[in-house]
């Protein structure tokens, strides 16, 4: 994985030299939807690696993160999006920023739409939106089809066919793997003829520090009050190998929350909630690191974060 992160969400660290094969692609495709239509775990999927923390809860991506595809005919970049939604936040005006500028940088558009659920005014809203970016293609992905019967799987096509013009329209389930394959050869099927822009075995650009405050983030999710995860945000304030020792590696992260109500929930009675976080994330990061982990959690208030331009910067989301 790499250890530095590209400035912008379709632009790679550096190209890699010209590639001698004719009709190889390469490019990024990013993936849009309304919150918890399962965009990150087909991103995972398409990758076959967790890049992408995901969760039943909205609003689970918080930045676009990317995953690359390596195949030996392409390279398909993917950027994994927060989901378009009406902010009413500063956050969430920051986070709509992104997606809509995330849109107009890269070759290919996933408008993922679920397949157990009915098309409702989020799906059209970003359908009408989608319209508005006339040069680059959008292939509609229905997802979640292990959760819909067949019958209900074909209606929601139709649905879908009715929302835009589409270049491909396609169903598929990242849970169990149906048509995955399928999804990436349409994606790359936009794609320009190019050589590849990250070396092989690269799967994700995103530091080693933001992943981790990440897995910390998706453990504190799980459980909690419907209200509660947009509140949480998690900073990374020391990682690095134990003095001495070769095969530890010490994490000291921060879990902020809006209110000190929030606090207690976080902790749970007699820090039993905390200590469940921790042994979750811990198991998930020393899968990600590959070493044994000593992670030291503290959980701390920051009142209103999501509405204040200062701590919003401290924590992360910039302009």
């Amino acid at each position: 994985m790499r250890s530095e992160k590209a400035t912008s969400a379709a632009e790679p660290r550096e190209a890699m030299p010209a590639d001698p094969r004719t009709g190889f692609r390469s490019g990024f495709a990013c993936f849009v939807g309304r919150p918890n239509v399962g965009k990150s775990t087909l991103m995972n999927a398409l990758v076959g690696t967790k890049v992408a923390i995901t969760s039943d809860r909205p609003q689970t991506t918080r930045r676009a993160i990317r995953g690359i595809v390596h195949r030996p005919d392409a390279q398909l970049v993917i950027v994994d999006t927060p989901g378009l939604h009406k902010p009413r936040t500063l956050l969430g005006e920051r986070l709509d920023s992104l997606v809509r500028s995330t849109l107009t940088e890269v070759d290919v558009i996933g408008f993922c739409v679920p397949a157990d659920q009915p098309i409702g005014r989020g799906d059209r809203f970003i359908a009408r939106e989608l319209a508005n970016v006339r040069r680059t293609p959008v292939v509609a992905i229905v997802t979640k089809t292990d959760l819909a019967a067949p019958e209900q799987i074909a209606a929601q096509l139709l649905a879908v066919q009715e929302l835009g013009d589409f270049a491909d329209i396609v169903p598929c389930s990242a849970e169990s793997g149906f048509q995955v394959d399928v999804v990436a050869d349409l994606l790359i099927s936009h794609l320009p003829e190019g050589a590849a822009l990250y070396p092989e075995g690269d799967l994700t650009d995103e530091p080693e520090q933001v992943l981790v405050a990440e897995l910390v983030r998706e453990a504190a999710l799980e459980g909690v009050r419907d209200e509660l995860p947009h509140s949480i945000a998690v900073v990374v304030e020391e990682m690095a190998p134990r003095e001495g020792r070769d095969d530890l590696v010490d994490v000291y992260a921060h879990l902020f929350v809006e209110r000190p109500s929030q606090k207690g929930i976080i902790i749970g009675h007699r820090g039993s909630r905390l200590k469940a976080v921790g042994a979750k994330a811990r198991r998930q990061i020393e899968a990600l690191l590959g070493t044994k982990v000593y992670l030291d959690l503290h959980v701390k208030v920051a009142k209103d974060w999501q509405r204040d331009p200062k701590q919003l910067r401290r924590l992360g989301f910039y302009d």
